[in-house]
């Protein structure tokens, strides 16, 4: 069927019949507007990319009522003049429709891109990849995202729009948080994941490369002797009320041996030297490693029961697994001592800074945390097991010291040049 010019008028007027059929322009060779049987109208371009032998190809414009009449005229326009210079627009949309999406991407990337990656930071991607990207960039096609969308994506973090608080199990929860640090975080992780899509020619370019991050202020949080007092302090109120006692434990552990959360959360008896003063973990962050500890710590260890037929010292209330309750208890106690962003880890970097502040040498308080960092371990790696353990008895002594509010806990402030996890 032939006519004049297309204009919304005319569309409106195309009556639906039996079957499909074609209304097409009586000035643009090639532009038409397809009706179906259902009364649905789009606007679609034909067109052939070489002489009168090559198949006529059919590309849709546009749906009537999202696209007017002249703008979809503009655009046929285009399609079939790039069309005698050799470009395909059907070819390149029906390519663009069998590219992965990013969340196949992602998924392929955790099954196929980490096999050198521990179980724990495996997890942490995990869950960034579930939580923040998978929402904002997992319905995209690989080849379509961009650099605007990768900043878009690190504002969008930064500002809380994936934040979320979720049951996840019986007595789990899922906290989600925003924020700087967080945006930052996982844009590294979404370069690392088209460097990726890269190497398996998914996409020719990582649009992650050149975006300005935010600054990671991540472990420059140290708490003095008098705010040590006060986590101490709404440690022993809570344990008073009742709070589950391996949470309370796990918090001063954490504090008093300078270990990560999952050092201590999956601490097994095996892994527990309580005479020779060490945890002798077969697997962390850094690989195998020993952990010198202070008398405090051996006296919180002694008072964990063991539980029969659990090989963890803090196992789960129900189940074989380790107990997962520490962030729900350490939410009250942050709040309760006056801290409310205050981080487990940063319980870590206070050690460190208790260690400092009392004259102990750099290297020997990174041989107590296990350092994975080259320039660190270099420095410290040949020295002896006693001085690191005798520090290691003092700083611990120190923290005690200041949660019970002592005049000896007292702690010089670090300078901002040295504060570093």
């Amino acid at each position: 069927m032939a006519a004049g010019r297309i204009t919304k008028r005319t569309v409106d007027a195309l009556k639906v019949i039996g079957k499909d059929y074609v209304h097409w322009d009586g000035e643009l060779t090639g532009f038409g507007v397809r009706v179906r049987p259902s009364g649905s109208k789009a606007f679609v371009a034909v067109y052939r990319t070489g002489g009168r032998n090559t198949p006529l190809r059919r590309v849709t414009i546009g749906a009537v009522g999202k696209i007017e009449a002249d703008k979809a005229r503009e655009e046929a326009k285009q399609i079939i003049g790039q069309a005698e210079l050799g470009k395909d627009r059907a070819a390149e949309k029906a390519r663009a429709r069998a590219e992965k999406t990013f969340g196949m991407v992602c998924d392929l990337y955790l099954a196929e891109g980490c096999e050198t990656k521990k179980v724990t930071t495996l997890a942490t991607d995990r869950g960034r990849i579930e939580r923040h990207i998978k929402p904002l960039l997992g319905k995209k096609r690989i080849g379509e995202i961009t650099r605007t969308d990768v900043e878009r994506f690190m504002r969008d973090v930064a500002s809380g729009k994936t934040a979320a608080d979720e049951k996840t199990k019986a007595r789990g929860r899922a906290i989600v948080e925003g924020g700087k640090g967080t945006a930052t975080r996982t844009v590294g992780l979404l370069g690392g994941i088209m460097s990726f899509a890269v190497a398996r020619q998914l996409r020719t370019d990582n649009p992650v490369r050149g975006v300005k991050r935010y600054a990671d202020k991540k472990g420059e949080t140290f708490l003095s002797a008098a705010e040590l007092a006060k986590i101490g302090t709404a440690l022993a109120r809570l344990e008073g009320e009742g709070a589950n006692p391996s949470a309370i434990a796990i918090i001063r552990l954490l504090a008093f041996t300078g270990a990560r959360k999952s050092e201590i959360a999956g601490l097994r008896w095996s892994e527990v030297d309580i005479e020779r003063g060490y945890l002798r973990l077969g697997d962390s962050k850094t690989g195998a490693k020993a952990i010198p500890i202070g008398t405090p710590a051996c006296e919180v260890l002694s008072s964990v029961a063991a539980i029969e037929g659990s090989h963890y010292v803090f196992p789960a209330s129900s189940g074989k697994g380790r107990f997962q309750g520490v962030e729900h208890i350490w939410q009250k106690v942050r709040t309760a001592a006056g801290f409310p962003t205050l981080r487990l880890h940063d319980l870590r970097h206070s050690f460190a800074s208790v260690g400092l502040a009392r004259g102990d040498a750099l290297a020997v308080i990174g041989a107590i945390l296990g350092h994975a960092d080259v320039k660190t371990t270099s420095r410290y790696a040949h020295l002896a097991d006693d001085p690191v353990k005798k520090a290691a008895d003092a700083i611990s002594k120190s923290v005690q010291a200041a949660f019970a509010s002592k005049p000896g806990a007292k702690v010089i402030a670090l300078a901002s040049g040295k504060r570093r996890g």
